[in-house]
């Protein structure tokens, strides 16, 4: 399985371009943003992380479908705007996948071998509810499963996040060693305006 990341949807972008120009207004302008208002954006958009000036990004949110490997997950989940919408779970569906091709071409063979062993001795065990020591023993090689699984293991999720996140994890992951960060960075590059409103390449 491969690292994907589509089906986006951008949301707010003109109301948060119109409204980077509140500081300066005595009254919230409600009609369409115009040429002034984007170039006044974009110039805005270019300061710093942390400074401020960019806040208006965050008025631009944006819905997600991601597949990624565990191990992508774990430092993606750092972000504190990049939220779970609803993910796909291990717990509810860990025996339905199909293990060997649920993971990245990367994951050793030797694992994926195994694993698929751990699960055929789930699966072999009796389902008796009404014997104790059945039902605890079960429950033991379940957390055995769960503490197993490879971290190329691939899950999908529906994320939301907005601009300013997004320019934050652009700048921080473009040259990261793992190649789904540089797929996640190309795929920022494609949504409306986002390279004219946080230059994000530029620095």
């Amino acid at each position: 399985m491969k690292f994907y990341i589509g089906n986006e949807h951008v949301y707010g972008l003109e109301r948060a371009v119109k409204a980077s120009g509140n500081p300066m207004r005595t009254k919230i302008d409600t009609t369409e943003p115009n040429e002034k208002d984007f170039v006044r954006a974009s110039k805005l958009g270019a300061c710093r992380g942390g400074e401020g000036h960019d806040n208006y990004l965050k008025g631009i949110t944006v819905h997600v479908d991601i597949v990624a490997p565990l191990f992508w997950w774990k430092e993606a989940q750092r972000y504190h705007w990049f939220d779970f919408v609803s993910s796909e779970s291990t717990m509810h569906c860990l025996l339905k996948f199909d293990v060997s091709a649920q993971c990245v071409d990367d994951t050793d063979p030797v694992i994926l071998e195994r694993m698929n062993a751990l699960i055929a001795e789930y699966l072999a065990m009796p389902e008796d509810l009404t014997d104790p020591v059945q039902t605890a023993k079960k429950k033991e090689k379940w957390r055995v499963l769960v503490a197993s699984l490879p971290s190329g293991f691939c899950l999908g999720a529906t994320m939301v996040t907005n601009y300013q996140q997004l320019k934050t994890m652009y700048h921080q992951r473009r040259f990261h060693k793992l190649q789904e960060w540089h797929d996640f960075c190309d795929w920022c590059d494609t949504l409306p305006h986002f390279q004219e409103l946080t230059h994000a390449a530029d620095y």
